[in-house]
């Protein structure tokens, strides 16, 4: 069977990889514990869920504008006017399905054949899978560990070119957990003003940090006009399944991506968007308390790691991801990288995690290896599966 060329260029998100053989091993009778996808373990908040229920029975079930219903893109605006200190307008809001639809749009409406695109390497892999599906070129940047999984700054002026068209970034980070510095992001909009670059900022993790103040790259002079913002529902308000994100973009740019939006998915379920203004609107103790335990939960994960021979782990400053270095590891076991690793601690250990590769190939003269696990799970069950690991590898 022979498919069409380009989909020869489109990657995937290997955390559902990993996610199929757990199934299947769960299905053949093992016990296993996952660190492997991302996704809170609490449940939507009641008002929420009250909401969609609520729009349901009234009916709120037809076709809604392809940009999204009046009043949720007002409250978007409003919310995001305040958070990032810009002024937005409801005309700059677009209403996905999600937050990959709007990388997808956004990719589409700017990238060229040949344009290029610098993305964090290692990073949220659908990244790089659009740029490569559009025929674009896609550019590399390191994220350091002795950076805190930031960048070296001449690394990016060194990856830009007169062909780049885009450069994306992701603060807080998915694997890494890293934030980028009021240093760094004023570094990467000096970048894009002088050579008239598009930033698109994936900030859906930007209300999981546990220190300092969540900066938009969005606020500094200059920068809002060519900046795409990616927010939603799903980490927050523990709406994974509801499947409810957006874009805000100058206008022009919105216009575009409605129309490929219109092609792609008419609009975003109605009834979903109503709970997503009960979300804004509602009370917000279930999101703090969640906060609250996710850090509790990484200084557990962060602990319990380092104290595994030959794995070191920093403490990352959002998200709900660890990002451990696991080279000595791997030297230890006789085992050629963290690919290797992964499969021997999913079935010898029982346990799911995900290797450095599930978030792009390794930069050039990469060397060292790392593990990605999610502590958007039981305090019981990082205990138990740092257990599981701790004995398999230190037998």
């Amino acid at each position: 069977m022979q498919f069409a060329k380009r989909m020869d260029r489109l990657g995937t998100e290997n955390a559902f990889v990993v996610l199929a053989q757990v199934t299947k091993l769960k299905e053949e009778g093992k016990d296993i514990i996952n660190f492997g996808v991302g996704e809170p373990d609490f449940d939507t908040p009641l008002n929420i869920k009250k909401a969609g229920t609520r729009a349901i029975e009234e009916n709120k079930t037809h076709y809604g504008p392809p940009a999204g219903i009046p009043d949720f893109r007002r409250e978007v605006a409003k919310y995001v006017s305040k958070t990032r200190g810009i002024d937005v307008c409801p005309d700059e809001v677009l209403i996905t399905s999600g937050v990959k639809p709007m990388i997808f749009y956004a990719i589409h409406a700017l990238v060229d054949e040949g344009d290029e695109v610098v993305y964090p390497n290692p990073g949220y892999p659908i990244y790089e899978s659009i740029i490569n599906f559009v025929g674009g070129k896609s550019v590399p940047l390191p994220l350091l560990e002795e950076k805190k999984f930031s960048f070296d700054i001449n690394d990016l002026k060194k990856a830009v070119t007169v062909k780049t068209k885009m450069i994306v970034i992701n603060s807080p980070a998915n694997p890494t957990g890293g934030i980028l510095s009021q240093e760094d992001l004023e570094g990467i909009a000096e970048i894009a003003i002088k050579n008239n670059i598009w930033v698109l900022s994936d900030e859906i993790y930007g209300r999981i940090i546990y220190s300092g103040q969540f900066k938009s790259i969005s606020s500094i002079p200059g920068m809002k006009e060519r900046t795409i913002i990616l927010d939603g529902f799903s980490k927050i308000y523990a709406m994974t399944g509801w499947r409810l994100g957006y874009g805000v973009m100058v206008k022009e740019l919105a216009g575009q991506a409605i129309r490929l939006q219109t092609n792609v998915d008419t609009c975003s379920a109605t009834f979903t968007q109503y709970a997503g203004i009960e979300a804004y609107r509602g009370p917000q103790d279930a999101t703090y308390e969640m906060v609250r335990e996710f850090r509790e939960r990484r200084d557990l994960i962060v602990k319990g790691l380092n104290d595994i021979k030959g794995i070191s782990c920093l403490v990352p400053d959002g998200a709900f991801y660890v990002f451990p270095n696991v080279t000595k590891v791997c030297k230890n076991l006789g085992l050629q990288d963290s690919r290797e690793l992964q499969q021997l601690i999913l079935h010898k250990a029982d346990v799911a995690v995900l290797p450095r590769t599930s978030f792009g190939v390794k930069n050039v003269g990469e060397t060292e290896e790392y593990i990605r696990l999610s502590y958007a799970t039981s305090k019981e069950n990082i205990i138990e599966g740092l257990r599981r690991i701790k004995n398999l590898l230190e037998k």
